[in-house]
Protein backbone atom coordinates (compact mmCIF):
# COMPACT_ATOMS: atom_id res chain seq x y z
CA UNK A 1 0.00 0.00 0.00
CA UNK A 2 1.37 3.66 -0.98
CA UNK A 3 0.05 6.37 0.56
CA UNK A 4 -0.79 9.51 -2.35
CA UNK A 5 0.75 12.57 -0.32
CA UNK A 6 -1.06 15.13 -1.79
CA UNK A 7 0.42 17.98 -0.23
CA UNK A 8 4.01 16.75 -1.45
CA UNK A 9 3.06 16.82 -4.53
CA UNK A 10 1.09 20.29 -4.67
CA UNK A 11 4.40 21.77 -3.14
CA UNK A 12 6.03 20.26 -6.33
CA UNK A 13 3.44 21.76 -8.12
CA UNK A 14 3.80 25.18 -6.16
CA UNK A 15 7.29 25.10 -7.04
CA UNK A 16 6.76 24.82 -11.09
CA UNK A 17 4.33 27.89 -11.02
CA UNK A 18 6.40 29.44 -8.67
CA UNK A 19 9.69 29.23 -11.49
CA UNK A 20 6.95 30.04 -14.59
CA UNK A 21 6.45 33.27 -12.44
CA UNK A 22 9.61 34.56 -12.06
CA UNK A 23 10.18 33.78 -15.84
CA UNK A 24 6.98 35.91 -16.71
CA UNK A 25 8.47 38.60 -14.38
CA UNK A 26 11.82 38.77 -15.76
CA UNK A 27 10.65 39.28 -19.18
CA UNK A 28 8.54 42.12 -18.20
CA UNK A 29 5.27 40.33 -18.73
CA UNK A 30 2.00 40.78 -16.95
CA UNK A 31 1.78 38.93 -12.95
CA UNK A 32 -0.94 36.70 -12.67
CA UNK A 33 -4.26 38.21 -10.47
CA UNK A 34 -6.39 35.81 -8.76
CA UNK A 35 -9.39 37.74 -6.48
CA UNK A 36 -11.58 36.10 -4.29
CA UNK A 37 -15.63 37.07 -3.38
CA UNK A 38 -16.31 36.10 0.45
CA UNK A 39 -19.98 36.24 1.50
CA UNK A 40 -20.59 36.05 5.30
CA UNK A 41 -18.45 34.37 8.06
CA UNK A 42 -18.40 30.37 7.65
CA UNK A 43 -15.34 29.60 8.96
CA UNK A 44 -14.90 26.50 6.67
CA UNK A 45 -15.14 29.31 3.77
CA UNK A 46 -12.72 31.57 5.11
CA UNK A 47 -10.47 28.84 6.13
CA UNK A 48 -10.28 27.90 2.38
CA UNK A 49 -10.09 31.18 1.02
CA UNK A 50 -6.86 31.94 3.74
CA UNK A 51 -5.11 28.99 1.78
CA UNK A 52 -5.96 30.04 -1.40
CA UNK A 53 -4.54 33.91 -0.62
CA UNK A 54 -1.69 32.12 0.80
CA UNK A 55 -0.91 30.19 -1.69
CA UNK A 56 -0.82 32.86 -4.29
CA UNK A 57 1.59 34.45 -2.28
CA UNK A 58 3.99 31.42 -2.69
CA UNK A 59 3.47 31.07 -6.03
CA UNK A 60 4.58 35.02 -6.74
CA UNK A 61 0.74 35.71 -8.05
CA UNK A 62 -1.23 38.77 -7.10
CA UNK A 63 -4.49 38.17 -5.00
CA UNK A 64 -7.67 40.28 -3.83
CA UNK A 65 -10.07 39.05 -1.02
CA UNK A 66 -13.30 40.70 -1.44
CA UNK A 67 -15.82 40.36 1.91
CA UNK A 68 -19.36 41.38 2.35
CA UNK A 69 -21.64 40.57 5.36
CA UNK A 70 -24.14 37.87 4.88
CA UNK A 71 -26.94 40.11 4.08
CA UNK A 72 -25.67 41.37 1.28
CA UNK A 73 -28.40 41.74 -1.45
CA UNK A 74 -27.99 39.20 -4.66
CA UNK A 75 -27.97 42.64 -6.65
CA UNK A 76 -24.80 44.41 -5.25
CA UNK A 77 -22.85 40.78 -5.52
CA UNK A 78 -24.05 40.81 -9.49
CA UNK A 79 -22.77 44.12 -9.57
CA UNK A 80 -19.17 43.46 -7.76
CA UNK A 81 -19.36 40.11 -10.25
CA UNK A 82 -19.92 42.56 -13.26
CA UNK A 83 -16.86 44.78 -11.99
CA UNK A 84 -14.58 41.59 -11.87
CA UNK A 85 -15.03 40.78 -15.23
CA UNK A 86 -14.44 44.32 -16.75
CA UNK A 87 -11.57 44.55 -14.38
CA UNK A 88 -8.27 43.72 -17.29
CA UNK A 89 -6.08 43.32 -13.99
CA UNK A 90 -7.85 40.60 -12.47
CA UNK A 91 -7.25 37.52 -14.64
CA UNK A 92 -9.35 35.09 -12.92
CA UNK A 93 -11.82 35.24 -10.21
CA UNK A 94 -13.69 33.12 -7.38
CA UNK A 95 -16.88 33.52 -5.36
CA UNK A 96 -16.36 31.28 -2.84
CA UNK A 97 -19.61 28.90 -1.98
CA UNK A 98 -21.83 28.53 -0.45
CA UNK A 99 -23.66 31.62 -0.96
CA UNK A 100 -26.41 32.87 2.10
CA UNK A 101 -29.93 31.42 1.31
CA UNK A 102 -30.97 34.57 -0.42
CA UNK A 103 -28.84 34.64 -3.37
CA UNK A 104 -29.03 32.21 -6.28
CA UNK A 105 -26.00 30.29 -6.54
CA UNK A 106 -26.65 29.76 -10.11
CA UNK A 107 -27.31 33.06 -11.32
CA UNK A 108 -23.93 34.22 -9.41
CA UNK A 109 -22.14 31.42 -11.35
CA UNK A 110 -23.57 32.21 -14.62
CA UNK A 111 -22.69 35.83 -14.42
CA UNK A 112 -19.42 35.36 -14.15
CA UNK A 113 -17.39 35.50 -17.59
CA UNK A 114 -16.01 32.06 -18.53
CA UNK A 115 -13.02 33.62 -19.89
CA UNK A 116 -12.14 34.22 -15.85
CA UNK A 117 -14.06 31.23 -14.41
CA UNK A 118 -11.25 29.77 -12.46
CA UNK A 119 -13.56 27.69 -10.59
CA UNK A 120 -14.80 25.92 -13.91
CA UNK A 121 -18.70 26.34 -12.76
CA UNK A 122 -19.72 28.13 -15.73
CA UNK A 123 -22.27 25.99 -17.85
CA UNK A 124 -19.74 27.17 -20.76
CA UNK A 125 -16.83 25.57 -19.15
CA UNK A 126 -18.37 22.93 -17.76
CA UNK A 127 -19.64 22.02 -21.34
CA UNK A 128 -16.75 22.74 -23.20
CA UNK A 129 -14.66 19.87 -20.96
CA UNK A 130 -17.80 17.63 -21.11
CA UNK A 131 -16.94 17.68 -25.25
CA UNK A 132 -13.21 17.73 -24.42
CA UNK A 133 -12.52 21.35 -25.59
CA UNK A 134 -10.20 23.60 -23.78
CA UNK A 135 -11.74 24.72 -20.77
CA UNK A 136 -11.43 25.57 -17.27
CA UNK A 137 -11.97 22.18 -15.20
CA UNK A 138 -12.90 22.56 -11.35
CA UNK A 139 -10.33 22.47 -9.46
CA UNK A 140 -11.05 18.88 -7.37
CA UNK A 141 -11.75 16.74 -10.28
CA UNK A 142 -8.43 18.43 -11.90
CA UNK A 143 -6.14 17.48 -8.46
CA UNK A 144 -7.69 13.80 -8.71
CA UNK A 145 -6.19 13.63 -12.25
CA UNK A 146 -2.75 15.26 -11.37
CA UNK A 147 -2.65 13.27 -8.95
CA UNK A 148 -2.95 9.77 -10.56
CA UNK A 149 -0.91 11.15 -13.58
CA UNK A 150 2.08 12.27 -10.99
CA UNK A 151 1.70 8.55 -9.54
CA UNK A 152 1.65 6.53 -12.47
CA UNK A 153 -1.93 5.10 -11.58
CA UNK A 154 -3.19 3.42 -14.64
CA UNK A 155 -6.54 4.36 -15.76
CA UNK A 156 -7.31 2.92 -19.41
CA UNK A 157 -9.24 -0.04 -19.10
CA UNK A 158 -10.22 0.28 -15.52
CA UNK A 159 -13.16 0.18 -13.65
CA UNK A 160 -14.08 3.48 -11.63
CA UNK A 161 -16.31 4.23 -9.17
CA UNK A 162 -17.34 7.22 -8.33
CA UNK A 163 -18.92 8.03 -4.74
CA UNK A 164 -21.65 11.01 -5.58
CA UNK A 165 -22.84 12.86 -8.51
CA UNK A 166 -22.30 16.80 -7.37
CA UNK A 167 -21.41 19.73 -9.97
CA UNK A 168 -18.59 19.93 -8.28
CA UNK A 169 -16.87 16.60 -7.92
CA UNK A 170 -18.62 13.74 -9.14
CA UNK A 171 -20.10 14.67 -12.53
CA UNK A 172 -17.10 16.40 -14.00
CA UNK A 173 -14.53 13.28 -12.75
CA UNK A 174 -16.85 10.91 -14.06
CA UNK A 175 -16.79 12.53 -17.14
CA UNK A 176 -12.59 13.66 -17.35
CA UNK A 177 -12.32 9.84 -16.55
CA UNK A 178 -14.46 8.15 -19.37
CA UNK A 179 -13.16 10.63 -21.90
CA UNK A 180 -10.10 9.68 -24.19
CA UNK A 181 -7.29 11.07 -22.95
CA UNK A 182 -4.14 9.59 -21.55
CA UNK A 183 -5.39 9.51 -17.82
CA UNK A 184 -8.94 8.56 -19.57
CA UNK A 185 -10.42 5.58 -21.00
CA UNK A 186 -12.00 4.39 -17.79
CA UNK A 187 -15.22 2.28 -17.43
CA UNK A 188 -17.10 5.06 -14.72
CA UNK A 189 -19.87 3.88 -12.78
CA UNK A 190 -21.45 6.86 -10.78
CA UNK A 191 -23.23 5.82 -7.78
CA UNK A 192 -25.46 7.64 -5.38
CA UNK A 193 -28.00 7.62 -2.63
CA UNK A 194 -30.46 6.11 -4.67
CA UNK A 195 -28.20 3.10 -6.12
CA UNK A 196 -29.30 -0.30 -4.75
CA UNK A 197 -26.46 -2.77 -5.21
CA UNK A 198 -23.61 0.21 -3.93
CA UNK A 199 -21.48 -2.54 -2.39
CA UNK A 200 -21.29 -5.36 -5.36
CA UNK A 201 -20.24 -2.34 -7.68
CA UNK A 202 -17.28 -0.92 -5.27
CA UNK A 203 -15.71 -4.48 -5.09
CA UNK A 204 -15.74 -4.44 -8.59
CA UNK A 205 -13.92 -0.88 -9.12
CA UNK A 206 -10.50 -0.75 -9.55
CA UNK A 207 -10.38 2.93 -8.74
CA UNK A 208 -13.08 3.95 -6.25
CA UNK A 209 -13.37 7.95 -6.09
CA UNK A 210 -15.33 9.09 -2.74
CA UNK A 211 -16.87 11.90 -3.22
CA UNK A 212 -20.37 11.64 -0.82
CA UNK A 213 -19.77 13.90 2.32
CA UNK A 214 -20.36 10.82 4.11
CA UNK A 215 -17.63 10.34 7.43
CA UNK A 216 -15.91 6.93 6.73
CA UNK A 217 -18.79 5.72 4.19
CA UNK A 218 -16.40 3.29 2.60
CA UNK A 219 -15.03 0.54 4.35
CA UNK A 220 -13.21 -2.61 4.14
CA UNK A 221 -15.10 -5.32 3.34
CA UNK A 222 -16.61 -2.99 0.18
CA UNK A 223 -13.10 -2.52 -1.24
CA UNK A 224 -11.42 -5.61 -2.91
CA UNK A 225 -7.53 -6.18 -2.78
CA UNK A 226 -5.05 -3.78 -5.04
CA UNK A 227 -7.96 -1.21 -5.17
CA UNK A 228 -7.05 2.70 -5.72
CA UNK A 229 -9.07 4.82 -3.51
CA UNK A 230 -9.26 8.88 -3.79
CA UNK A 231 -11.13 10.11 -0.45
CA UNK A 232 -12.22 13.51 -1.41
CA UNK A 233 -14.29 13.48 1.77
CA UNK A 234 -13.64 16.53 4.53
CA UNK A 235 -16.67 16.79 7.27
CA UNK A 236 -15.91 17.92 10.38
CA UNK A 237 -16.51 15.79 13.51
CA UNK A 238 -16.55 16.52 17.44
CA UNK A 239 -13.25 15.48 18.63
CA UNK A 240 -11.68 15.06 22.35
CA UNK A 241 -8.34 14.11 21.07
CA UNK A 242 -7.76 17.58 19.44
CA UNK A 243 -7.08 21.19 20.95
CA UNK A 244 -9.66 22.43 18.43
CA UNK A 245 -12.74 20.15 19.57
CA UNK A 246 -12.99 18.70 15.97
CA UNK A 247 -11.26 16.69 13.67
CA UNK A 248 -11.07 16.31 10.06
CA UNK A 249 -13.04 12.88 8.29
CA UNK A 250 -12.82 11.34 5.25
CA UNK A 251 -15.86 9.44 3.07
CA UNK A 252 -13.40 6.22 3.84
CA UNK A 253 -12.80 3.92 7.12
CA UNK A 254 -9.09 4.28 6.21
CA UNK A 255 -7.54 2.09 8.97
CA UNK A 256 -9.41 -0.45 7.48
CA UNK A 257 -9.70 0.06 3.72
CA UNK A 258 -5.77 1.47 3.64
CA UNK A 259 -4.42 -2.26 4.04
CA UNK A 260 -6.32 -3.72 0.94
CA UNK A 261 -5.08 -0.91 -1.13
CA UNK A 262 -2.35 -0.42 -3.93
CA UNK A 263 -2.91 3.32 -3.34
CA UNK A 264 -4.69 5.59 -1.22
CA UNK A 265 -5.28 9.05 -0.35
CA UNK A 266 -5.68 10.66 2.82
CA UNK A 267 -7.72 13.29 4.71
CA UNK A 268 -6.47 15.36 5.22
CA UNK A 269 -2.94 15.49 3.43
CA UNK A 270 -4.42 13.94 0.12
CA UNK A 271 -6.86 15.89 -2.38
CA UNK A 272 -7.42 18.98 -0.33
CA UNK A 273 -3.98 20.24 -1.27
CA UNK A 274 -4.88 19.65 -4.91
CA UNK A 275 -7.51 21.65 -5.10
CA UNK A 276 -5.77 24.97 -4.05
CA UNK A 277 -2.85 24.56 -6.42
CA UNK A 278 -5.30 23.33 -9.29
CA UNK A 279 -7.47 26.83 -9.26
CA UNK A 280 -3.50 28.05 -8.97
CA UNK A 281 -2.87 26.67 -12.47
CA UNK A 282 -6.38 27.73 -13.72
CA UNK A 283 -5.30 31.29 -13.09
CA UNK A 284 -2.32 30.38 -14.85
CA UNK A 285 -3.38 29.78 -17.66
CA UNK A 286 -6.36 32.50 -17.58
CA UNK A 287 -3.31 35.40 -17.37
CA UNK A 288 -1.46 33.27 -20.25
CA UNK A 289 -4.80 32.97 -22.36
CA UNK A 290 -4.31 29.88 -23.43
CA UNK A 291 -8.14 28.77 -22.73
CA UNK A 292 -10.11 30.79 -24.70
CA UNK A 293 -7.39 33.10 -26.01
Amino acid sequence: MQIIDGKKISAEIKEEIAREVEDIKNKGGKIPHLAAVLVGHDGGSATYVAHKVKACEQVGFKSTLIRFEDNISENELLTKVNELNNDDDIDGFIVQLPLPKHINEEKIIEAVNPKKDVDGFHPINVGRMSVGMPSFVSATPAGILELLKRYNIETSGKHCVVLGRSNIVGRPVSILLSQKAEYGNATVTVCHSRTPNLKELCLQADIIIAALGVPEFVTGNMVKEGAVVIDVGTTRVKSDKTKSGWKLKGDVKFDEVAEKCSYITPVPGGVGPMTIVSLLKNTLLAAKGEIYG
